[in-house]
């Protein structure tokens, strides 16, 4: 089954996975968007890497860091399915002329 998403604003959350599909994220993470996302798991990533943090606040920031990566992953799949479809959605309409596209 292939999920069409209409084609929106770039400032929406039209890339977003739909409802439903975010059950083990927390509510701030799922509401962010793609760079906001990326920006604090970049953060996050310096943060650990410092390695400044006690044991509880690494794991808390490990935590935090594996739910910002998924979302971003949920941003780059839905991005991927709108390209996928748009592709499919060309390739239908360019495969009904005389078929010099193919030639090509």
């Amino acid at each position: 089954m292939l999920l069409t998403v209409p084609v929106t604003d770039a400032n929406t959350d039209a890339a977003s996975p739909p409802p439903g599909a975010t059950p083990d994220l927390p509510a701030d993470v799922v509401n962010l968007t793609y760079e906001e996302a990326r920006d604090e798991l970049v953060q996050v990533v310096a943060r650990l890497e410092a390695g400044s943090e006690p044991l509880e606040a690494s794991l808390a920031l490990w935590e935090r860091g594996e739910a910002l990566a998924a979302r971003c992953q949920q941003w780059l799949d839905g991005a991927r399915q709108r390209l996928a479809a748009a592709q499919a959605s060309s390739t239908g309409l360019a495969g009904s002329g005389d078929g010099a596209e193919d030639d090509a």
